[in-house]
Formats: C-alpha cells, sequence, structure tokens
C-alpha cells in the first residue's frame, strides 16, 4: 500500500520527538508536506495519517461511521486514565447511545445557571493570592476549574470529600505534567507498579483513592435519590438509554473520571494561555476593558459570554495553541481518495488541528496573536477546530467556553495582574495536551478601581 508522503526518520526516534517536542515534529513535518503526511509513532508500528487540509478533514468527518469509524482501541492511551466504558472509549453505537445520555447536561441552555458557580469560585481563589508575589497562572487556573467541575458535575462544595478529590485529581494530573512524565501514557512497559515508592505504583494508589470516592458518592446518590439535584452526575443518574437501561456504577466512574481530567486540565491550561496573551499584549488587554465596561454594573453572564471582541480573544487563544493537538483517529472502511491519495481500508486518519490552526492561507502571520482576524471573517468548523469534530466533538465544549470567557472578564474587571518576565511563554507536553512551559508566572499587582460594582456577575 502506497501511503501519503511516509516520513522517513526512524519511528522510534519519531515518537520521541513527538513525545519531547510535538510543535516542533508536526511543524518540520508540514513544512515538508504541508496538507498530509504519514507518521510511525502513536503506540505500535501502524502507520498514521496527519491530515493538515480543511477540506479532507471536513472528508473525514462528514463520513464518520461510514468512510470512516473512530474505534475506541485507538484511543488505549487514555485507558489508564479513565476506564473501559467512558464514552471516549466505546465504539459506534455505544458511543452514540452514551452521547445522547450525556449530551443533555452540557446543553447551553443550563450555562446559565453555572455562572454564579463561575464568578464566586474565581473571586475566592484570586482574593487567596498574595499581592506582588510570583503565582503560577497555569496553577491558579487549575485551582478554579477543578473547583467548578466538582461544584458542577458531581455537586459537591465543601467537606472531606471534596478536599480529597482536589489533592488526588491533582496529584494525578501532575504525573504527566512534563514530556518526560508524559512517556508513561506513551510506552505501557512503563506502567509498571513497583510500589507505593515508583511513580506508576502511586499513580495507580491515587486513582483507587479517588475510585473509592466516587463510588461511595454514587452509592449515597443512590441510596438517598434528591429530583431537585441539578448537577450533571444526578442528570447522568436519572437517565436512560434508548432500552430504558440507567448507566450502571463503573459506567458513571468512567464518565466522570473523563470530565474530571479532560473536563478541568483542559480548560485550566486554555485559561492560562488567554491571560499571558492578555497581558504579553497591552492593547489586547486595553481593547478588552473597555468592551467589559460598556456592559455597566452587575452584568449577566450571558451577556458576558456574547461580548464579540471576548469572544474573539479567547478564540484566538484556542486557535495560536490548541490544548489539544488532534483529532480522535479514524480509520478508513473502504478505499477512499483523500488529497489525491488512495487510502486502503484499515489507514488510521487523524486531523492535526494545530497545523490547521498555523495554516498561513487561512490565518496570515499565524504565529502572530491577533482577536481581529476572528471579527474579519467566519471559520469553517474544519478551519477552527479547538474542540474537534464529528460524532467525537468534545462534549464540554459549551461549559469550556462559557468558564473561560466569565473567568477571564472576570479577572481582568477586578484585577491588575502582570507578567513576572516579557520572556514569550512556549508549549511545552503536559499529557495530551499543550500547556505554557514555565505555566505563565504572573503578580497581582492591586485591585481595579471600582471593582465592588464591576463584572460581579450575578447569576440570573
Amino acid at each position: 500500500m502506497q501511503l501519503p508522503n511516509l516520513l522517513k526518520t526512524p519511528p522510534f526516534l519519531q515518537k520521541l520527538k513527538w513525545i519531547a517536542d510535538p510543535v516542533g515534529y508536526m511543524e518540520t513535518a508540514s513544512q515538508q508536506y504541508p496538507d498530509i503526511f504519514t507518521t510511525i509513532l502513536l503506540g505500535s508500528q501502524d502507520p498514521w495519517v496527519f491530515v493538515n487540509h480543511p477540506q479532507a478533514i471536513q472528508e473525514i468527518l462528514i463520513n464518520d461511521r461510514k468512510k470512516f469509524v473512530a474505534p475506541s482501541d485507538k484511543n488505549k492511551i487514555l485507558q489508564p486514565l479513565i476506564g473501559d466504558y467512558s464514552m471516549i472509549m466505546l465504539d459506534s453505537d455505544r458511543h452514540r447511545r452514551r452521547r445522547q445520555i450525556v449530551m443533555p447536561s452540557f446543553h447551553g441552555d443550563r450555562m446559565r445557571s453555572y455562572g454564579e458557580i463561575i464568578s464566586n469560585i474565581t473571586e475566592k481563589v484570586l482574593s487567596q493570592l498574595p499581592k506582588n508575589q510570583t503565582f503560577l497562572a497555569r496553577q491558579a487556573m487549575q485551582e478554579i476549574s477543578l473547583q467548578v467541575i466538582l461544584e458542577a458535575v458531581f455537586g459537591v462544595h465543601e467537606g472531606e470529600r471534596c478536599q480529597q478529590l482536589k489533592h488526588l485529581t491533582a496529584l494525578m494530573s501532575d504525573l504527566f505534567r512534563s514530556p518526560l512524565s508524559s512517556s508513561f501514557l506513551f510506552f505501557p512497559f512503563l506502567q509498571k507498579n513497583l510500589g507505593d515508592w515508583s511513580p506508576w505504583g502511586k499513580f495507580v494508589r491515587d486513582r483507587e483513592k479517588i475510585d473509592q470516592l466516587l463510588y461511595t458518592e454514587i452509592a449515597e446518590r443512590r441510596s438517598q435519590p434528591d429530583p431537585n439535584r441539578t448537577d450533571i452526575l444526578s442528570l447522568l443518574m436519572s437517565a436512560h438509554d434508548e432500552e430504558g437501561q440507567p448507566m450502571t456504577d463503573q459506567e458513571l466512574r468512567d464518565e466522570l473520571m473523563t470530565l474530571l481530567f479532560a473536563g478541568h486540565e483542559t480548560t485550566a491550561t486554555a485559561m492560562a494561555w488567554a491571560l499571558y496573551w492578555t497581558h504579553y499584549h497591552p492593547q489586547v488587554r486595553e481593547k478588552l476593558l473597555q468592551e467589559l465596561e460598556t456592559l455597566g454594573e452587575n452584568p449577566d453572564p450571558m451577556s458576558i459570554f456574547r461580548l464579540p471582541y471576548l469572544t474573539a480573544v479567547c478564540n484566538e487563544t484556542l486557535r495560536i495553541y490548541p490544548v489539544a493537538m488532534l483529532t480522535f483517529a479514524r480509520v478508513v472502511q473502504e478505499p477512499v481518495e483523500l488529497l489525491e491519495y488512495q487510502l486502503e481500508p484499515g489507514t488510521t486518519v487523524v486531523g492535526c488541528m494545530y497545523l490547521v490552526h498555523q495554516r498561513e492561507d487561512l490565518y496570515p502571520n499565524p504565529k502572530q496573536f491577533r482577536p481581529e482576524r476572528f471579527l474579519e471573517r467566519q471559520f469553517s468548523p474544519y478551519e477552527f477546530m479547538p474542540f474537534g469534530g464529528g460524532s467525537r466533538r468534545c462534549i464540554g465544549e459549551a461549559l469550556a467556553q462559557f468558564e473561560m470567557k466569565l473567568v477571564l472578564a472576570k479577572i481582568l474587571a477586578n484585577y491588575e495582574l502582570a507578567l513576572v518576565d516579557n520572556q514569550p511563554e512556549q508549549p511545552k507536553r503536559r499529557g495530551l495536551t499543550l500547556a505554557p512551559a514555565n505555566g505563565v508566572k504572573m503578580v497581582i499587582t492591586g485591585k481595579r478601581a471600582r471593582q465592588e460594582s464591576q463584572l460581579s456577575m450575578a447569576s440570573t
């Protein structure tokens, strides 16, 4: 089988480069082959075709489940974190049925009920940061996003169980904070439990503790159902599939683990990038503040969410360094032609969101942070796709965007912050995502004038 533009570097070296420097790996390959190239690096010796052309990605995604399918065995890298029964790990009809159960919990109409939660948590976290002392924005944003997940998804606000979940989740997330530690996901032979002192042994122990907390929470909810609860766990427990069957404890646990890790880690990183860019480019921050001030006192969350320049700033943040680099893999089901290349059944293809967002023909000067590009033209779902696409598009997209906008608006309107230094922040692998290499070092220099009347974000 003739594969399109097969990279010549030995597979093991490709894999090491992909783990250590994914941005450099992708950009080097795309300089040689701008639209499509074939790698041998992800998992076994099977080749993966990286597709970076919007029309080709559209062809793949609109034929999802027909010419292309997304088999769960291509997502095995996530299994240690989220288990076997998460929606991400399900195939075809099982995936579709689970998505139908979970999707209503993340419907846009539900977002306004989370506005007060997000505002209060943001204020609490920022108010506890000492003035004129360096803090890591990525760490502070993780504190916010994790607490939002615990309250909105779990309905857990305070108490020992909440604190334990926060602590253990942060510990597990930090295992994959660097390219070196991320290697555990890419090399299964490293996943050896050599006791609590070993990295993987500690990971397994912490995962078991989280499981115990989750199953205890599920058992208590089942024994004491409360129809008035509106958190996502309660909604999932009351939902039924087409055959009238509720989700099992194991299925609930795996979905909760997915929301816990995929939900808070990615949003925290996106918000840290947004704080970086709005302070690295003061003119962007000033323009954003002017727009926020047009809403007057106590604007409701949905008015903030709909602000055009705020939306453009968040979109540009997600464009320049998308947190996720690739779409979920698809496998060719029948002979197809893609960009004039013949692909045979069994070929694995993946859309490269990072490289699509760096295309000069779509985004002139793509390395430049310029929110105005999202005010000047409309991009298709295959040209701007930070949340993936097709049947595997991120189900938490609405909550992530809502949280990102409200947190950024709340912080900028109420606090004066500054970058510790003006050195450009670079993207670095954090697990399967791209995060700021130095965590975005910042200081709070003071509160903004009239902060009491600005953006209290009262829930409506």
